[in-house]
């Protein structure tokens, strides 16, 4: 399969909508067609204070305490990209700011 070419977002923190898989957030190491790499990759399984998963990746999200975002992995294939999303330093910060929920 042919590599596609990237617009300036490989190695850069992004956030991830997938078609069945949900949201998540990391560096992106690679992608190809739906099919991308993550690292240190962390899901976000329920949000407070944002809109949608755009202000996610622009604000972070204004309820840090209300949040579900389990603990990063240290790579992830994600099948099924349907939005990728740079994410700004304000929004890393505020993800980065979520405690690890467990149950």
């Amino acid at each position: 399969m042919k590599k596609v070419k990237e617009t300036g977002v490989i190695g850069k923190s992004v956030l991830v909508r997938a078609d069945r898989a949900g949201v998540m957030v990391g560096i992106l190491k690679s992608r190809n067609g739906g099919e991308v790499v993550l690292k240190n990759a962390r899901r976000l399984w329920y949000w407070s204070g944002a809109a949608s998963v755009s202000q996610i990746a622009i604000d972070g999200v204004a309820n840090p305490d209300k949040c579900k975002f389990p603990e990063s992995v240290s790579e992830l294939l994600v099948m099924g990209a349907i939005e990728i999303i740079p994410m700004t330093e304000k929004a890393i910060k505020s993800i980065n700011a979520v405690p690890v929920w467990r149950l």
